[in-house]
């Protein structure tokens, strides 16, 4: 299925931080309540001022995923959990690959459907730090392009 992906703005954090969220919490049941509400402000005030963000939208207009690139490096990439499965993520890090020249992303060590779905993408495993860049103890998977 093709995707139009577009260009995302700052009038987009709060939508994009909502999708963050909803799939974080749907997917990274490794963090508490505590962690989600550590980084929710960090995702908003700090991180995605910095990323180039592109996004697929449905056709009523609403954000479907998105993904975040800085220095050919993917630090995001989300989708809707209702929109899990659909090739959105897919899509999104397609064109991270091909139109941002991304090489990188780095995976929560316990989001095992993450790893999955990079490696399925040509990722492979380079590297792994036992902190998160917070310092939080959440162990980082580095992997790059093959």
């Amino acid at each position: 299925m093709q995707f139009q992906i577009y260009p995302l703005s700052r009038d987009d954090f709060a939508e994009v931080t909502a999708i963050w969220e909803d799939s974080v919490r749907a997917t990274h049941y490794f963090l508490l309540e505590a962690d989600i509400q550590f980084y929710k402000p960090l995702i908003i005030n700090e991180y995605l001022p910095t990323l180039m963000l592109f996004g697929v939208r449905h056709d009523s207009g609403g954000l479907a995923g998105f993904v975040g690139v800085v220095d050919r490096k993917i630090e995001m990439l989300f989708v809707r959990p209702e929109d899990f499965g659909k090739g959105i993520g897919q899509a999104l890090c397609r064109f991270a690959i091909q139109a941002l020249q991304a090489s990188e992303v780095d995976v929560n060590e316990h989001n095992a459907y993450a790893l999955k779905f990079y490696v399925k993408l040509g990722f492979q495993l380079s590297g792994r730090s036992a902190l998160d860049p917070s310092g939080k103890p959440f162990p980082v998977l580095h992997l790059k392009l093959s």
